[in-house]
């Protein structure tokens, strides 16, 4: 097994579980994905090891080898596996809060073969709409340049989407918006879906079209209105089945960005914020594209977010030197 491992860090979702073995300053040695989100655990007979039986078993199969290579390797998760429907639950952390604080918060969680597997805490902002993150705090951490001060406005792109401010080194605020589970429902599931061609190469052009409808005078409407337009403008033949598909991904993502600029997060900002986007590719160059048109260009794509806060926050806690 080539390099020393430092620390084995997971990322342990709903649906998946990405498992990182880290070397030297957080040097990525190896990496695997499995299928065993914490909804989808493999099927072992509980009685056996426990009534999180498959929480051991996908614990073994992600990085069991790892550890025995290298016995004393410390072990560290993020995500859903700490939700209250996970292997065992890691209390939220209140925001605002320093970044530094998150790595003071690990529930620590004996495994049966002897590891120790450290989960890291979400956050929670209450009030009357309550607030809460479940492994975005960590992709932040690892998107933020050490000793770096100012503002910055952190978006998370995907199926609930996060916007997070940073102030220096503190969590100062955060909002989410069910975005990408819209665009899934919608096109799956409504009469927009009927004329719509899911799965369509990226049509530039209707994206924008979709992007621009918050700036303009229908836009005041919001989007329980707007979103009818996807079908008005097939049926008017102004667009076909790949741009209806496209013109709903903007204009869904074009009322979040409309609705952030109006909101509290960028009202505590400044005109033009600098602003790093974590998330899968393409899906971040739509969310760049919008920006723009919105008077945000100050966008940066942040790699490897996961694996490096993982990293961070282990080293806050001590876990390695």
């Amino acid at each position: 097994m080539a390099g020393t491992s430092k620390l084995i860090a997971l990322d342990w979702g709903t649906s998946s579980l990405r498992a990182y073995r880290l070397g030297q300053g957080g040097a990525v040695l190896d990496r695997r994905a499995l299928p065993w989100g914490i909804m989808n655990l493999p099927v072992v007979e509980a009685s056996a090891i426990g009534a999180k039986a498959g929480f051991e078993q996908a614990f073994e199969e992600a990085c069991g080898d790892w550890l025995r290579a290298a016995p004393g390797t410390p072990v560290m998760a993020a995500g859903m596996v700490g939700s209250a429907q996970g292997w065992r639950e890691a209390p939220y952390l209140d925001v605002p809060l320093r970044v530094a604080d998150i790595g003071a918060g690990l529930t620590a969680l004996p495994t049966r073969n002897g590891a120790v597997l450290h989960i890291v805490p979400g956050l929670i902002e209450r009030g009357e709409l309550p607030n809460v993150m479940r492994g975005e705090e960590t992709q932040v951490v690892g998107a933020l340049r050490d000793g770096a001060a100012g503002e910055l406005l952190i978006g998370l792109p995907g199926t609930h989407s996060k916007w997070v401010r940073i102030d220096g080194e503190r969590f100062t605020h955060f909002d989410t918006f069910m975005t990408g589970e819209a665009y899934a429902a919608l096109s799956g599931h409504t009469i927009l879906g009927r004329t719509m061609e899911r799965g369509a190469p990226f049509d530039a052009a209707a994206f924008a079209r979709g992007a621009r409808v918050a700036l303009g005078a229908g836009g005041v409407n919001g989007v329980l209105s707007t979103i009818f337009s996807t079908r008005t403008l097939g049926l008017t033949g102004a667009l076909n089945g790949e741009g209806q598909a496209n013109y709903l991904s903007g204009l869904l993502i074009g009322h979040e960005i409309a609705a952030l600029r109006a909101g509290r997060t960028a009202a505590q900002l400044a005109a033009d914020p600098a602003i790093v986007l974590i998330g899968e590719g393409k899906l971040c160059e739509r969310y760049r594209e919008a920006l723009a048109l919105y008077g945000y260009t100050r966008v940066d794509v942040a790699a490897q977010a996961t694996e490096h806060g993982l990293w961070k926050i282990a080293v806050q806690a001590g876990l390695i030197a």
